[in-house]
């Protein structure tokens, strides 16, 4: 009997795909358990259609990061710290305050945990900063570190 996958069945295949399995495996564990339908026409057809309808919305979401990238590129943060003796910093910048600074400045938000930070900024100047936007775009953020005054 060929079956649909709903879920991600081990030895059998992923979410989606289409498996030749025996009459009696379906009826009595991948039917009953609500792990695949029965490929008819008809839900062949839905999942035909169910695909191209998530590859647009992953076109969508993907185009999306892109232009943000494209916007996040012209623009900059501008984060201080304090400064010790000699102009050394007090403290660091870290994806949290980046994140913070660049809702409250640019009105837009970021999630913290895409923020590619090896380790938090300990010292005064630019720094390129990557957000991971997207599987496959990750856009660049300029992070202006001054001395904060007073």
């Amino acid at each position: 009997m060929k079956v649909i996958l709903l879920e991600d069945v081990k030895s059998l295949g992923k979410k989606g795909d289409v498996v030749d399995i025996n009459d009696g495996y379906a009826r009595n564990f991948v039917l009953p358990k609500k792990l695949g339908i029965e490929a008819n026409n008809k839900n062949m057809n839905d999942l035909k259609l169910k695909r191209a309808n998530d590859e647009k919305i992953a076109k969508e979401q993907l185009e999306a990061a892109q232009d943000f990238a494209k916007e996040m590129e012209q623009e900059e943060v501008v984060l201080s710290i304090k400064a010790g003796e000699g102009g050394k910093t007090f403290g660091s910048i870290s994806t949290k305050e980046i994140a913070q600074g660049y809702k409250q400045q640019q009105g837009k938000e970021i999630d913290k945990k895409k923020i590619i930070l090896p380790e938090p900024i300990k010292s005064f100047g630019v720094f390129e900063v990557g957000v991971k936007l997207h599987p496959n775009v990750t856009g660049k953020l300029k992070v202006k570190v001054t001395e904060m005054k007073g």
